[in-house]
């Protein structure tokens, strides 16, 4: 694992893992297209809303995202635009109507210099744990491929714990790749638990519920 000297102070930014899934687990993700469209609107939505995608993966199903946001609250207006443009196109293509998304998005905040990466790899080995692939970055859909083989995806933002990883690209990306294999299972627990913050006690103290999501809690309040 990296050092953990880096402080995050909670002040304005936060890291969050996101999950959302589609209503009764159909298949909302079908083709290559349907994919790579997701795929660009995460790039126009991270970019319009200043959001930095560290880790993600798209599943048929379902997807998980870890991003970091300069003002968290604006995190509801991000994830209605994105849910409601993919609708249109998945109605628009497969002739669908009515819901797509069950309910609200999970939304769990994660302290950065503790879990940001372990995070990361909880996300990235989703394709493994369904029994897809054997390792996380031969799945296409997925940040695996830009941090264990070096392949830029226009969409990753590095995770600056792992430029901890060595001094060079080829050292960083081999040690994440055994950073993936060498998994903890006690660790992979936190981040199935999306309706928990994972954290310390200090960094939980530290936010304030709103709208039915965690949020740091500003100056001024008690």
């Amino acid at each position: 694992m990296p050092s953990c000297a880096r402080k995050h102070q909670l002040q304005h930014s936060l890291i969050y893992h996101i999950y959302s899934r589609s209503c009764n687990r159909q298949s909302i993700f079908k083709q290559k297209d349907d994919f790579r469209y997701f795929i660009s609107l995460l790039q126009d939505y991270c970019q319009r809303f200043e959001v930095s995608l560290y880790h993600w993966v798209i599943m048929s199903n379902h997807y998980h995202l870890v991003i970091e946001l300069n003002t968290p609250e604006i995190i509801s207006k991000m994830m209605a635009g994105l849910h409601k443009t993919y609708s249109n196109y998945h109605h628009k293509v497969y002739g669908t109507v009515g819901f797509l998304w069950q309910g609200r998005f999970k939304l769990q905040p994660i302290q950065k210099e503790l879990y940001l990466i372990a995070c990361g790899r909880y996300v990235e080995r989703n394709p493994v744990r369904a029994g897809m692939v054997k390792v996380a970055y031969d799945y296409e859909y997925s940040s695996a491929k830009y941090y264990c083989l070096g392949i830029p995806d226009n969409l990753t933002k590095t995770d600056p714990y792992f430029t901890d990883l060595g001094n060079d690209a080829k050292t960083r990306q081999q040690r994440y790749r055994g950073f993936l294999q060498n998994y903890d299972e006690q660790r992979e627990e936190y981040f199935s638990q999306l309706n928990l913050p994972c954290g310390n006690i200090e960094f939980i103290k530290r936010l304030v519920s709103k709208n039915g999501h965690l949020f740091p809690r500003r100056k001024g309040r008690s």
